[in-house]
């Protein structure tokens, strides 16, 4: 017992001082034992406590110990209203907080507010239980509260932190209107508009009110041009069909030689996800070149440059990446993107078929997170030196922690196979995995693709629909089953129709566009074709696009421009079967 007193009153006036009254209180009788009590007392020379309000405070630790929390917190609250002492009321809340009993932690926090109106910290245990409690229209004037007390210079953070409160509430809708009521003066005064403005915007779009959200980005920036908060708003917009969206995030940007690069970031990820490659690099080349020691951009760039195949640039700007993220500590974001850095120059030297610079480039990832990476890499290049088997084996080899992991093989073997052109063996790996569960639309989808290499059209078809039917938001089947119609020049109308249903998903996905094209070439629209490829190939370069828009412009006598076009084609990769069985197919020599 003596062992439960000691830490108890050790845990108590480790807490504070509680002064009482204005003279000293007689030294209270200390039980034997605890020897922390007496001397955190002795610390303390000014700490009024007399004998009845000290055996409260102890009765009240021991029965907390002795496993009686009402009890306890019904001793702490009754000293805290005594004393008035902060440290007191805080320690009553947080034991009806750790007791999981809200209505009494509602109680201590509400005295405490009301025994010092002042104090930020018991406001905002007030807000934060009303929140827990979901009692969010209740929390309109705690709000106020805390945003008023913040001192001047504080006021923008503490409202940009405001969406973060709430982000576990449920009604999301009822949140949105609570915070805007209790921001309501602040939405009009100037050092506070854009910050408040931003803060509904966040709210706004939390609630799925995307228009809400937008107008109230537009405000945040009106007040102030050069602010980040409306920018990170209008970014998380720019995908929901709002093309105002956008115009705020170019605004920012426009002569802001503080723009930070991070935004920028930001602006080309969500480029990215939009396929607007092209556009995506103009932004990465701008960071890279404001903020030259800035790793990321560096990282994304050199990432999408490998895609283009664009090997040289790829390999300075991955390079660079990793001079400058070993210069940085060790952080789990570093450490991702070198491991991520190091599989894209692997797969670099892979191309260049430089086999022991590829191995000696993952000989260099550590996290043994991306081991699993590593050795899927390392099987590229086993496969590459046509060592296929092995490289099957070596994939087969990597351990099953969680069904993430066996999708992982599944996808690097079938990968291997497609890229060595077994197709039939890749046909039947699938087939296989498809037993276990025969209605994974990601499954069924590259089985159909396999089905195409075969030339079984009937059997992609089928599978096609089979996706289509279990996931009609699978745009990607839309458009290969269009493709495919139109390629063989049968079924025109319905070619068109499915590839404008994948645009309808996918509205600035430049192959969907490409496939549209395509269709309108085989149906003889030829200026039409000649309009959607123009924009598919300034939106992604690429040589299957360059091999489609060439055999158009050949067809209307347009030879210069056509082989320009298949040059840049072959240059970005000169493999690509469809661009090498056009120029075959058209007898044309580059």
């Amino acid at each position: 017992m003596k062992k439960k007193l000691g830490f108890a009153f050790g845990f108590l006036w480790l807490a504070g001082p509680l002064v009482l009254a204005q003279t000293v209180a007689p030294e209270p009788a200390v039980p034997s034992g605890l020897a922390e009590a007496k001397a955190a007392q002795a610390a303390a020379p000014y700490s009024l406590l007399d004998s009845a309000l000290f055996y409260q405070l102890l009765v009240g630790e021991m029965t907390l110990q002795e496993g009686e929390p009402a009890a306890g917190f019904a001793l702490m609250l009754d000293a805290a209203r005594k004393t008035g002492d902060a440290q007191l009321y805080q320690r009553a809340t947080d034991i009806a907080l750790q007791s999981r009993s809200g209505d009494s932690a509602l109680q201590a926090a509400q005295a405490w507010k009301q025994a010092q109106p002042a104090s930020r910290e018991a406001n905002r245990y007030v807000l934060q239980i009303l929140i827990a409690l979901n009692r969010i229209a209740d929390t309109v004037e705690p709000l106020k509260t805390e945003i008023r007390l913040a001192p001047d210079v504080e006021r923008p953070a503490v409202l940009a932190a405001v969406p973060r409160v709430y982000a576990r509430v449920s009604d999301k809708k009822l949140a949105s209107s609570v915070v805007e009521e209790a921001l309501a003066d602040y939405l009009s005064t100037p050092a506070t508009r854009s910050a408040a403005w931003a803060t509904v915007g966040r709210m706004r779009l939390a609630a799925s009110d995307n228009k809400g959200a937008l107008e109230a980005a537009q405000r945040s920036q009106a007040a102030d041009n050069r602010a980040e908060a409306p920018v990170l708003v209008a970014l998380e917009l720019m995908d929901l069909k709002l093309p105002e969206a956008e115009g705020l995030v170019q605004k920012y940007f426009e002569g802001n030689t503080k723009a930070l690069p991070e935004l920028r970031m930001g602006y080309a990820r969500v480029l990215l996800e939009l396929q607007r490659y092209t556009e995506a690099t103009t932004q990465l080349k701008i960071v890279t070149q404001e903020k030259p020691d800035f790793p990321e951009g560096w990282l994304v760039l050199g990432s999408l440059q490998l895609q283009d195949n664009q090997l040289p640039q790829a390999q300075t700007s991955l390079e660079r990446y990793v001079a400058l993220a070993q210069q940085q500590k060790p952080q789990d974001e570093t450490t991702r993107g070198l491991a991520q850095a190091y599989l894209s120059l692997s797969q670099l030297a892979e191309k260049r078929k430089d086999y022991a610079a590829a191995e000696n480039w993952l000989n260099k990832i550590e996290n043994s997170s991306d081991l699993a990476q590593a050795q899927i890499r390392r099987a590229s290049i086993l496969a590459s030196q046509g060592k296929l088997e092995a490289a099957r084996q070596l994939i087969r080899q990597l351990p099953e922690r969680n069904p993430g992991d066996a999708r992982l093989k599944l996808n690097a073997e079938v990968g291997l196979l497609r890229d060595s052109k077994q197709y039939q063996l890749a046909h039947d790996v699938l087939a296989q995995a498809l037993i276990m569960t025969p209605e994974e639309p990601d499954l069924l989808y590259d089985q159909s693709m396999m089905a195409e290499k075969l030339s079984r059209m009937d059997e992609m078809e089928r599978l096609l629909r089979q996706v289509i039917l279990l996931r009609p938001d699978y745009y990607q089947a839309y458009n290969a089953l269009g493709y495919s119609l139109a390629d063989r020049s049968v079924r025109l109308p319905e070619a068109r129709e499915l590839i404008q249903k994948a645009l309808e998903f996918a509205p600035s996905d430049p192959f969907i566009k490409d496939s549209l094209g395509w269709v309108e070439f085989r149906a003889g629209n030829k200026a039409e074709a000649i309009r959607i490829f123009e924009a598919a190939y300034k939106a992604k370069p690429d040589a299957e696009i360059a091999a489609h828009f060439g055999e158009v412009l050949w067809s209307l006598g347009q030879r210069e421009r056509a082989v320009a076009i298949w040059k840049e084609g072959q240059l970005i990769n000169s493999d690509n079967e469809t661009l090498l069985e056009t120029l075959k197919r058209l007898q044309v020599k580059l």
